[in-house]
């Protein structure tokens, strides 16, 4: 066993790094993250000034055992995670939890952080380590304290006032509010109609168009000109005064320059990949850690090949500008390297937290070099990197911009404009994306005939063209992301778990690659903004970033920012949860009154989804209730599309048997049913529309899978085996159990079925949240009480941590006895997962 002991997050890092520090080093995966709060109340405790229960994480028990036997033997600690906030984090963990089992007693702890893993960055990092940082892991700890607190107090108001199983989150909910207030904006727009002016000009060399700059005396402005008849009126008036030609009036020329952007940080690489590339926030960031944990380069073996992706910084260093000034020396001649390097201010003022820009390790590794050893993700990735990052020290770029003015008689003039390119500079490499393109974009490239003063130029013709004004575009993740750094919301790092959370709790869809949300989204974000207003405030949101930045910083103490969070908050809580009245949480819209009943018609949110509702409960009949439709919204929905729904179920005709054939809108969508079975309508079948043979067609599908799906039958069905959607399995109804892998399912008797069904565990108890954990406990109670009396007496005293109080050991110490039972926790997950 070597004498020193190396711990990062990853294998592929691990494996990397172990070929770079040689036999005197073991280097070891933590998988992430090794600790966290219990998933219960009461793994923060406010009146213990913020104690955290902390346990193993069951997947990476494994591993931290792992962690545990190699640093018995090692003879010092050396703790490589990630050099951000959570990378101190997950380092401050494993030395509590080794701390805790007496395996660090005499031994030296260092941690060590370098940007990129590379031969000389690792073996740099390494002689030269430092002290684990209590402010970024009190930082750490005070973010996830934080986040816990609001999802535990805040979600079950939201599952008694709005829906069950919703969550709330600090970020994810105001990030929620921007994209459910564009949608907002987006329906209360109302379109304006203008009319634009142009001129089709008849150069002899080169025709072109202008736009119109002065109308009668006036400049003309966006809404001038609102209906066709005021414009083609305007038009015959121009043509008049014109009488066949425009004179030249003005010419201008303008040199100016053009700087390249600054390298990427997190937030601007996550942006230009998604305009460039088309890829999602998670995406990218999942690529980028693979190229920054390494690639396999043939004879060079594996090397890292971008700096850490997780960054608010733009600085470049040293060595790295001197190494882009050469290859750009090379490649793109000495004209375009600028006299001195380009320096980019950071907006961030956490210097611990953004060491580096996002760069390649190495500019001399051009993408065509590497292209080979990637993958078509990871080149284009890649590629775009090394391309921002060399751009970033070239030369500005010089850019002539001409702008022409024609007078169309004595009153009125038009425009035209162009701009070429005289030295490309930076944009021989790369040029910057964009959401939306400008009119100086637009002229860009553009080049007009040399004119001067006095020139007259023959019209074709004055064409004039109707437009409406366009509602504000839904957000894209680029925009999202973008929006999300300006109002100082999260942390770049968090943006991609911020989305993907929305997306799958189904807050918000992707449409077009533009977010909009779903019905539950916005009756999440309507009621917190109704009635948790601060806590959704953007202002809000990011002065509190703003507070943890100071506490990762030295600069405040994380326990009073606490204090000041959770008193206020918690009053709320309190309040809301007995003063709101369900109805209006659920966002209730009355959409007028049914015509045959005269009662209301209205819509709301409901435990299965948003629904329509003829009449209400005061009524001396039932309301009748209807489920939307797919794309339907109860925001947008109307009197008449509502009551369409009523029109089912609808009676289709009598089934070969006699029996009524039906369609209807379940729970899980549209069906067909004819007595007790029911059959899923297709995505391509309508219910409003699907007539009978189609209906006894998906009624014949179903029954022939239902005969498909059962192997074998014994005792006349009491015991089957199944086809499930996750394999072979054996059923009693009120049990499950897994088929031995040595064994055909259609080879077993029913005595078999019978010994597997009697070993297998009992199904949790539906509608619990921690019935999968309770069985799990219950289960494990004998060994666990062992295993805790072994491990106590082992165990030497835990010294009391920054943020880490006595329960954190506590919990720990049950996961550890919990791991006593694997066969039976494997075949309980392996049964629940069958029936899911």
């Amino acid at each position: 066993m070597a004498k020193n002991l190396l711990i990062v997050e990853s294998p592929a890092k691990a494996k990397t790094i172990n070929k770079y520090l040689g036999k005197d080093f073991t280097v070891l995966a933590s998988y992430g993250h090794v600790r966290d709060l219990v998933p219960k109340e009461g793994a923060v405790q406010p009146e213990r000034e913020f104690a955290m229960n902390y346990a193993v994480i069951d997947k990476n028990e494994r591993h931290v055992d792992a962690i545990a036997k190699a640093a018995a033997k090692a003879e010092a600690l050396y703790l490589a995670t990630d050099l951000d906030r959570e990378g101190e984090a997950i380092s401050w963990h494993i030395s509590e939890i080794l701390r805790e089992r007496g395996l660090l007693d005499g031994k030296d702890v260092h941690r060590v952080v370098f940007s990129e893993i590379t031969p000389k960055a690792i073996k740099d990092a390494v002689e030269h380590p430092r002290e684990l940082s209590l402010d970024l892991v009190n930082a750490q700890q005070a973010r996830r304290a934080l986040d816990y607190l609001v999802g535990f107090n805040l979600s079950p108001v939201l599952w008694r006032k709005v829906q069950r199983g919703l969550s709330a989150g600090r970020v994810q909910s105001p990030a929620l509010r921007m994209i459910v207030e564009r949608e907002d904006e987006i329906e209360r727009f109302v379109p304006r109609e203008y009319w634009s002016m142009d001129a089709d000009v008849a150069h002899a060399t080169q025709p072109f168009r202008a736009r119109l700059l002065r109308l009668n005396g006036k400049k003309f402005e966006q809404f001038d000109l609102t209906n066709a008849r005021d414009a083609h009126a305007a038009r015959d008036a121009l043509l008049a005064a014109a009488k066949g030609e425009l004179v030249v009036s003005d010419v201008q020329s303008k040199e100016r320059k053009r700087r390249p952007a600054a390298p990427f940080t997190t937030s601007t690489l996550q942006q230009e990949a998604a305009r460039k590339l088309g890829y999602s926030t998670s995406r990218t960031m999942r690529l980028a850690q693979q190229l920054y944990e390494g690639i396999a380069l043939g004879d060079e073996g594996v090397v890292g090949l971008i700096t850490y992706m997780r960054t608010d910084s733009t600085h470049l260093s040293e060595d790295a500008v001197t190494e882009l000034r050469d290859v750009i020396r090379r490649d793109f001649g000495a004209g375009s390297v600028p006299p001195a390097p380009n320096v980019y201010k950071t907006k961030s003022k956490n210097a611990q937290e953004a060491h580096e820009a996002i760069r390649p390790t190495s500019a001399m590794r051009r993408p065509a070099s590497v292209a080979s050893a990637l993958s078509d993700e990871q080149r284009k990735l890649y590629e775009l990197i090394w391309k921002r990052t060399v751009a970033s020290q070239m030369q500005h770029a010089t850019m002539n911009t001409v702008s022409v003015d024609m007078a169309c008689g004595d009153a009125s003039a038009f425009r035209a404009s162009g701009t070429t390119v005289v030295d490309p500079g930076f944009l021989a490499v790369y040029e910057e994306g964009r959401d939306q393109k400008s009119a100086e974009d637009e002229d860009e490239g553009r080049k007009l005939p040399v004119l001067k003063i006095g020139d007259r130029l023959p019209l074709r013709d004055i064409l004039a063209e109707q437009h409406f004004t366009e509602p504000p575009p839904r957000y894209s993740e680029a925009s999202l992301v973008k929006a999300l750094e300006e109002y100082g919301i999260g942390r770049p790092s968090t943006y991609a778990s911020i989305i993907q959370t929305l997306l799958a709790r189904e807050y918000v869809t992707l449409d077009s690659r533009r977010f909009r949300p779903t019905d539950v989204g916005r009756a999440v974000s309507k009621f917190l903004s109704g009635h948790f207003t601060r806590y959704v405030d953007y202002d809000f949101t990011a002065k509190l970033e703003d507070e943890l930045d100071a506490v990762s910083r030295g600069e405040e103490d994380w326990v009073p920012l606490m204090h000041r969070f959770w008193s206020p908050f918690k009053s709320l809580v309190d309040e809301k949860i007995e003063t709101v009245d369900k109805s209006e949480a659920t966002g209730s819209r009355l959409l007028g009154d049914d015509p045959a009943s005269g009662k209301p018609v209205s819509v709301r949110l409901g435990r299965y989804g948003p629904f329509a509702q003829i009449g209400t409960k005061e009524d001396e009949d039932k309301p009748r209730f209807a489920s939307l439709r797919t794309g339907q919204s109860m925001h947008t929905i109307t009197l008449e599309e509502a009551l369409e729904l009523f029109k089912l179920p609808r009676n289709l005709g009598p089934h070969p048997d006699g029996e009524d054939i039906t369609v209807g809108v379940g729970r899980f969508g549209p069906f067909v049913k004819h007595g007790k079975v029911y059959a899923s309508l297709k995505a391509e079948d309508d219910p409003y529309t699907i007539e009978l043979p189609r209906a006894l067609q998906l009624l014949q599908e179903k029954a022939e899978a239902a005969a498909n799906r059962v192997i074998a039958s014994f005792r006349d069905g009491a015991i089957q085996v199944l086809r499930g959607r996750f394999g072979p399995y054996i059923t009693d109804g009120a049990k499950n159990a897994r088929i031995p892998k040595d064994r055909e399912p259609e080879s077993l008797t029913e005595a078999e079925c019978a010994d597997l069904l009697a070993a297998a565990p009992d199904k949790p108890k539906r509608g619990s949240r921690f019935a999968k954990g309770k069985a799990k406990s219950d289960a494990a109670a004998p060994a666990a009480k062992k295993a805790t009396a072994k491990k106590a007496a082992a165990k030497a005293p835990a010294k009391k941590a920054a943020s880490d109080q006595a329960p954190a050991k506590k919990a720990a110490t049950k996961k550890s006895a919990a791991k006593k039972v694997p066969a039976k926790k494997a075949a309980a997950k392996k049964a629940a997962a069958k029936r899911a």
